[in-house]
């Protein structure tokens, strides 16, 4: 085991490798005394990335991943990362576990070592985790391994890892150190839900602060709470990070914690003490509207843009909260703010009434039949500073429609590119005519954005 565990330490080698006959090695990603993980690609058509995960086969973990993978392996949640096959297998005469999961745009942990999350943002993070852990704990699973680096941002949902879950009440093999995103009872005790309580608080005080909490374990007290974090999540970290387990808060209790209206009692004896269904709607708004923040921020790195200078800040958008109660439907669709030098959060921020943001468009007679606007967050568009510019090139078949749309000047915002590009794929023009006949042609759309409107200038190029 100790060769096998040595030979972790660099794996860049195995790029080009097919595992298992079918998930090629593209490209590594990162990895760990746990083990390493790769870009690789499933077979299509349509071909799709996804990533590879090879863990050692004798690691004292070896023979829980398995158990667990057994279960896990049909599970299926909006915010939890898919799993899709798992195995055991040989590289270069080192006998290796692998998983293939789906593959992550960005990480919490890319996004922290430059800003830490404003409140509003940890508050819209913490729906999907809620619910990914709250699912997972009702199906006897504990998740095990919450932090940063394993909550993440796939097609645009915020999501957890899958990979290492753990079946609650079986002992947890370990094969790395403990951290201290670890509850003080792991590897002593069997895995249960209050294990990931702990590192639930870890989380939220590293994302707020950028750094988990100083905490000396041989002390036997609770970590400190850092001064410097607001109420709610104050209280919540204070409740998580109990070394007793048995004294720690449920998630029932996060949840309350984040909404205390909701705990509020009604007056006795008098329907009018109920909230009214006007009231109620303007909270469940709010808290929407919030949650919006949140991923935005997680969103990451879109392969078009170029990272703005890493002194900047991104705000984070979010996605809808699913019910609890009933199957979880896909939320809808939106892109993160992931660098927006320009478009700082500063959090509380009142959000420009709809009204207020104008959507232009400077339009060639006859040229356009259809524009589609870009679907900005209402707590993105808040933290925009000044103004954020964005041109997209696009290329317009014979028939009129966008074959083609590329990022050709991304400005500060990696999400304010994003949603450009998004729009302008689904714009509809006239066709051009070169001798009486339909040919294609390309567009630059310029996109300017600032707290109150939206204008589009677009640009024709050739023919």
């Amino acid at each position: 085991m100790v060769n096998a565990m040595d030979t972790m330490a660099n794996r860049a080698d195995w790029v080009g490798k097919a595992i298992d006959g079918r998930f090629t090695l593209l490209r590594w990603l990162g990895g760990s005394e746990a083990g390493d993980v790769f870009l690789t690609e499933l077979q299509g058509p349509p071909s799709q990335q996804a990533a590879i995960k090879l863990m050692p086969a004798g690691s004292p973990d070896a023979d829980a991943h398995i158990a667990a993978w057994k279960v896990t392996a049909n599970l299926s949640h909006p915010h939890l990362m898919r799993l899709i096959s798992t195995g055991l297998c040989e590289v270069d005469g080192v006998p290796m576990l692998y998983a293939v999961t789906e593959y992550s745009d960005e990480l919490l942990s890319q996004i922290l070592p430059e800003r830490p999350l404003a409140p509003a943002e940890v508050r819209e993070m913490l729906d999907p985790v809620l619910d990914a852990l709250s699912w997972l704990h009702s199906k006897g699973i504990v998740h095990g391994h919450l932090k940063p680096s394993n909550v993440m941002v796939v097609d645009n949902q915020l999501k957890l890892s899958s990979d290492s879950l753990h079946l609650a009440g079986t002992p947890r093999g370990r094969s790395a150190r403990a951290s201290i995103y670890d509850a003080p009872e792991s590897g002593a005790w069997p895995v249960a839900p209050a294990a990931d309580l702990w590192s639930l608080g870890i989380t939220l005080v590293e994302a707020l602060t950028q750094r988990p909490p100083v905490w000396d374990k041989s002390a036997h007290t609770d970590p400190p709470v850092p001064e410097s974090i607001p109420q709610p999540f104050a209280a919540i970290v204070r409740e998580c990070l109990r070394t007793d387990p048995a004294r720690r808060c449920s998630l029932s209790d996060v949840r309350a914690r984040l909404q205390p209206a909701a705990s509020l009692p009604a007056a006795t004896g008098k329907t009018s003490g109920i909230l009214p269904p006007n009231v109620r709607g303007m909270a469940l708004i709010g808290g929407v509207v919030v949650l919006a923040v949140i991923v935005g921020g997680l969103l990451l790195r879109s392969r078009h843009v170029q990272p703005p200078a890493p002194s900047e800040d991104k705000p984070l958008v979010q996605i809808p909260k699913p019910s609890p109660s009933s199957p979880v439907p896909k939320p809808r669709a939106s892109k993160l703010a992931a660098e927006a030098p320009t478009a700082t959060v500063q959090p509380p921020v009142a959000t420009p009434p709809a009204a207020a943001q104008a959507q232009e468009v400077t339009k060639p007679e006859g040229a356009i039949i259809e524009q589609v606007q870009p679907d900005v967050l209402p707590g993105a568009q808040a933290s925009i500073t000044g103004q954020v510019n964005v041109a997209v090139r696009v290329t317009v078949d014979a028939s009129g429609d966008v074959s083609d749309a590329t990022i050709d000047s991304p400005g500060p915002s990696k999400y304010f590119a994003k949603v450009s590009q998004l729009a302008a794929q689904r714009w509809k023009f006239k066709p051009a005519q070169v001798n009486g006949q339909a040919v294609s042609s390309v567009w630059i759309l310029h996109f300017h954005y600032t707290q109150t409107e939206n204008k589009i200038t677009p640009v024709k190029v050739s023919p």
